[in-house]
């Protein structure tokens, strides 16, 4: 299998913005996500798919490569789709697979790539893999987790930033959240670009709430390596003490 990582990365946040290029531990957001997916031997070609110049700019003084992409996204996905798209025209080559490594996860694990990428070759069926992890307290109530509930097969039935599932008779069960790490077979990343947006896509902002309201099946699959996301700046300090005290 071909596989391209593509890093979605863009200045205008309501909540953070110029985030990409924030440092941390004197390096900018971007280049510790890059230099992360770089260490995966599965991976044969990383770029950040941006529509911002000063973050193609910076990625590519870093000596990296970068996609410049229309400003008019609202997904994510959206984005890496045009992205692949503009570098099999500029390469003439084509990849299998297209893994989406969200720009505001600098301590992504170059082992969790290996995780989402396995299920493909285990079921040619399959067209998209989630990555999920377990809860961590303090994050059930937290709109910045999106909560995922799965059925028995292990393919997700819903996901929201609200507390779900309720546990009615109080009976703690295994929780999961969905992590910004989405691998698509090519076809299947195409097919999310040609699906009008989704009630529930726009009313949640999560991409994948477009497959399955237009009733596409997502493989979850668990990770056991953890992350912290920087959704907001207060996150930065935290994510610092995180990378000082694990190994990469």
């Amino acid at each position: 299998m071909k596989v391209v990582a593509l890093i979605p990365a863009r200045l205008a946040s309501t909540r953070f913005p110029n985030k990409p290029l924030t440092l941390i531990l004197g390096k900018s957001m971007l280049q510790h996500i890059i230099e992360r997916v770089l260490l995966c031997t599965e991976i044969d070609e990383v770029a950040v798919a941006t529509c911002d110049q000063e973050i193609a700019e910076h990625v590519q003084n870093l000596g990296h490569k970068a996609v410049m992409t229309s400003n008019k996204h609202e997904r994510a996905s959206d984005r890496c789709a045009e992205a692949v798209s503009k570098l099999e025209q500029s390469g003439k080559s084509k990849f299998e697979i297209v893994v989406m490594v969200q720009g505001d996860e600098p301590m992504t694990d170059p082992r969790m790539l290996s995780d989402v990428l396995g299920p493909f070759s285990k079921n040619p069926e399959i067209g998209v893999v989630n990555l999920y992890a377990d809860i961590q307290p303090g994050e059930f109530n937290s709109p910045n987790c999106v909560k995922v509930v799965m059925d028995l097969a292990g393919d997700a039935l819903y996901m929201s930033r609200a507390a779900i599932p309720v546990s009615l008779d109080g009976v703690e069960r295994p929780l999961g959240k969905q992590l910004g790490l989405i691998a698509f077979r090519r076809q299947a990343l195409q097919k999310f670009t040609e699906l009008a947006p989704t009630p529930l896509e726009i009313n949640e902002s999560v991409d994948m709430l477009r497959f399955l309201e237009h009733g596409f099946k997502i493989r979850m699959q668990r990770t056991s390596y953890r992350t912290h996301a920087v959704d907001v700046p207060g996150d930065v300090l935290e994510v610092e003490r995180l990378m000082k005290t694990t190994s990469r």
